[in-house]
């Protein structure tokens, strides 16, 4: 088959549009070496983008005075970030302040020359004329961060000889980083990369234009979501190596305080720590098994919905219910302390109805009875709306000849929802009922953030809002950071687990 098909291009080759034949044409040899000097190129690209967010790779960390946990990307946002551990005697100097100032625009522009280099890149998967066009990108690219990195060493040149004259040098701690080095090659592959390749591949036929492959231009589609994903879901994976440290807030880590697994094995040494946790568990499962067993009602809900004949009413009732997710949790609390509290709605209204002697003011909120079935209720509330969203898209994609024939051979309107949509619905539900299970230990932390207080603390505080509080309010962080990475590695065992269940009994995986 791939030796007719090659034979079918070459004999239509004559036929082939101007686009077609970049794809399609045998590439020449120096074709063949530009492609690999690309790959050197986005090679470097990708390596520029990740040194961004890695403290070790911190190019402008010229003092120990400034954070080792500090990435060079920290540093473009605020210079004042780069001071904040600095000696007050120090904030005084006039020639400080200037100086890193210019350090941080050193570190923008090492950033700004990753932003370009990422279009190049992206550019040369193009055709020839976009990757020539690409060609004056990255050497740009390499031209500012060239000129981001070389302004480094003048910079810390000027802060040795100023704090000499002001007696600080041994005060300043200045170092030379080394890891600048490292982007000042990059930069050079950039420019030298883009200069031989100019000249390497073809000059483009003219009229041919700008144009991408359709795989590539899928790949480029997908790269902001697989970037979003990278930065927020395997980046902060890096956090867990202070799991293996004696590490404070603040601090720096160094291997003189390694302790490897110690913090692992506190959690089974301490019994209050063993009792917080299995009462943890206890909250965390049984609100994410009341979330699965009401699960059902968002389908419920989309099928009555979607039976409404009155599209105007429908599209009203459908708004109202989807608005609540889009409200913040705090904005949800404020709404339940209008109501629920000692001078609330509620209480304001019962009271009225009873003579002054009479009266009883309840603060509902301060009550720990029934919690698990509170939040139940206003996660139900606040979610069930945008949740149906999926099986109302699901229903319109049902044939609606099948609705038809119901009806031709009799069957009513509950009879049609029970025989036809719930059927149809159910694949949809469970793959959405396995995905939930795999999450079964992660509630999300801020429903349970707002409405916890000194009363019912023991019966709202889940898995994620125990790692919250450790971490930021009693500062333990190694040991929410070892509890953090319990849980995510249950999670993935759940997924493949649920994911293993559903290709034994449907046939399908989730993953």
């Amino acid at each position: 088959m791939a030796s007719s098909s090659a034979v079918t291009v070459s004999k239509n080759s004559n036929k082939l549009t101007k686009k077609d034949k970049n794809y399609y044409e045998p590439k020449t040899m120096t074709e063949k070496i530009a492609d690999v000097l690309y790959m050197i190129m986005r090679c470097s690209v990708v390596v520029n983008v990740f040194a961004l967010f890695f403290p070790t790779f911190n190019a402008v960390r010229i003092s120990q005075n400034i954070n080792g946990n500090m990435s060079l990307f920290t540093c473009a946002i605020s210079y004042k970030s780069m001071l904040s551990t600095f000696k007050a005697v120090l904030r005084r100097q006039d020639w400080l302040e200037p100086a890193f100032k210019s350090l941080s625009f050193c570190a923008v522009l090492i950033i700004a020359a990753a932003v370009i280099a990422i279009a190049g890149g992206c550019m040369s998967l193009g055709n020839r004329n976009m990757k020539k066009i690409g060609c004056f990108f990255t050497i740009a690219a390499g031209a500012v961060e060239l000129i981001g990195v070389l302004r480094i060493n003048p910079i810390l040149q000027g802060l040795i000889n100023n704090s000499y004259a002001s007696g600080k040098f041994d005060d300043m701690k200045l170092i030379r980083p080394n890891i600048m080095y490292m982007y000042m090659v990059i930069g050079i592959i950039y420019i030298a990369v883009s200069l031989i390749n100019f000249f390497l591949v073809p000059k483009a036929e003219a009229g041919e234009g700008l144009d991408m492959e359709p795989k590539f231009r899928l790949f480029l589609m997908m790269l902001p979501i697989i970037a979003l994903a990278f930065v927020f879901s395997y980046l902060p994976l890096y956090g867990w190596r202070y799991a293996f440290f004696d590490y404070k807030s603040g601090e720096t880590l160094s291997m003189d305080k390694f302790v490897g697994f110690k913090w692992f094995t506190e959690i089974f040494k301490t019994a209050a720590t063993k009792k917080d946790i299995v009462n943890v568990l206890k909250n965390t499962l049984a609100m994410s098994g009341l979330g699965i067993l009401t699960s059902w009602i968002p389908m419920a809900f989309a099928i009555f919905l979607s039976e409404i004949k009155n599209t105007h009413f429908r599209r009203i009732v459908q708004t109202f219910t989807t608005i609540p997710n889009f409200i913040s949790w705090v904005l949800v609390y404020a709404l339940a302390l209008a109501i629920f509290s000692t001078d609330g709605f509620i209480n304001t209204m019962i009271n009225s109805l009873h003579p002054d002697s009479a009266k009883v003011i309840t603060n509902y909120l301060m009550e720990k009875d029934h919690m698990w079935l509170k939040m139940l209720a206003w996660g139900l509330w606040k979610g069930v709306g945008w949740s149906a969203i999926i099986y109302i898209a699901a229903i319109s994609g049902i044939d609606q000849g099948l609705f038809e024939a119901a009806t031709v051979d009799g069957a009513g309107r509950f009879a049609r929802m029970w025989y036809i949509t719930v059927p149809e619905l159910i694949p949809t539900y469970c793959v959405l009922l396995l995905m939930s299970i795999a999450n079964i230990l992660s509630n999300g932390m801020d429903q349970y953030l707002v409405f916890s207080n000194a009363v019912n603390r023991e019966q709202i505080q889940v898995l994620d809002l125990y790692v919250y509080n450790l971490g930021i309010g009693s500062g333990l962080i190694p040991l929410s950071t070892v509890v953090g990475m319990v849980k995510s590695i249950v999670s993935v065992i759940l997924l493949f687990a649920a994911n293993g269940v559903s290709k034994a009994v449907r046939g399908e995986s989730i993953v």
